[in-house]
């Protein structure tokens, strides 16, 4: 079993909080489909279970937007429109998180990986 770390994150202005139980987070990737691309976020390597996702507060601040097939959900915060987490298309129910949502993470310097969404 590999090493798990608790990390803390939250959108811009603070009204949504959570925290995720995850490996070491040092890289991200971006997708190519069509609302990722927009949004131009890095998200974590990690697909999380909504066990290791915990909002801890803001649920009701929460808006979701879904295209397509649906099975997508994309959160916004209704507050500060940040994106912080969204379910995937692959995995239904299951979690990507926005990286520079986390506490003490640097999107910026991390390797990239591009995922080809846009494919699926």
């Amino acid at each position: 079993m590999e090493n798990r770390r608790t990390y803390h994150g939250s959108c811009h202005c603070g009204a949504v909080k959570f925290r995720i139980s995850s490996p070491e987070i040092s890289s991200g990737v971006r997708c190519n489909c069509s609302i990722c691309q927009r949004k131009g976020a890095l998200m974590t390597p990690y697909i999380y279970s909504p066990a290791e996702l915990v909002i801890e507060a803001g649920t009701e601040q929460l808006s979701v937007y879904q295209f397509g097939t649906g099975v997508a959900k994309h959160y916004f915060c209704k507050v500060c429109g940040i994106y912080p987490f969204h379910q995937t298309l692959r995995k239904a129910g299951y979690y990507r998180v926005n990286v520079g949502c986390i506490d003490g993470l640097e999107p910026l310097t991390m390797p990239v990986e591009v995922f080809d969404g846009r494919s699926l």
